[in-house]
């Protein structure tokens, strides 16, 4: 019995540790200088632009896909509070591990530079959710014209992969990330009075 209540405690504990690894980061394999740095930055951005300054989204496409990318960055904790996978575009010469980044309708290629997410509407996708994005900068001001938009899809997974690669063909440009992790960032954005920052770089 006392055998049985061990191992019953260790498949609980392990169970715990699973579900927090699936949204949180290793810190020991983030480059955490550089996702401080970012939120550095759009904290300036946000303040001067009067955009939400509770929390930003930072998308670094320069990570395996295979990894999590895509970043929820809470300015108050200082910290990462949700963190996915994140696909990028199947445009122009974009592989598996390399994605090509272009601003062209009808590229199908990820969009570099900051957005403003705008209103919440229905998407076929994942969770049936999805949210406008507004290009901010000459590198993706024509996001919104290529219904460029933050949404989920039921094939991504909630955890790392790698050394495997998110399969090309799940976006077309857009930001695509698993229902899961769309589900928490769907309450957080509509809790939100002021525009929320999502930022791709490479």
């Amino acid at each position: 019995m006392k055998i049985l209540k061990i191992l019953l405690l260790l498949f609980v504990l392990l169970a715990g540790y699973f579900v927090y690894a699936r949204y949180t980061y290793n810190n020991e394999e983030l480059d955490v200088k550089r996702l401080q740095e970012k939120a550095a930055e759009a904290k300036k951005y946000v303040t001067s632009k009067g955009f939400n300054t509770d929390y930003c989204i930072l998308v670094d496409m320069s990570i395996h896909s295979g990894k999590k990318r895509m970043f929820v960055w809470s300015f108050k904790d200082d910290k990462v509070i949700i963190s996915t996978l994140c696909c990028h575009g199947i445009g122009g010469n974009s592989t598996q591990d390399t994605p090509s980044f272009s601003n062209v309708p009808g590229s199908n290629c990820t969009s570099l530079g900051k957005y403003k997410i705008g209103i919440r509407s229905y998407s076929r996708w994942g969770i049936h959710v999805h949210y406008k994005l507004h290009g901010l900068e000459s590198t993706n001001n024509n996001a919104f014209q290529r219904i460029v938009v933050l949404h989920s899809y039921d094939y991504v997974p909630d955890y790392e992969i790698y050394p495997a690669h998110l399969p090309l063909g799940y976006s077309l440009g857009c930001p695509v990330i698993c229902n899961e992790a769309m589900t928490e960032i769907d309450k957080l954005l509509q809790k939100q009075t002021t525009p929320v920052m999502l930022w791709i770089y490479n």
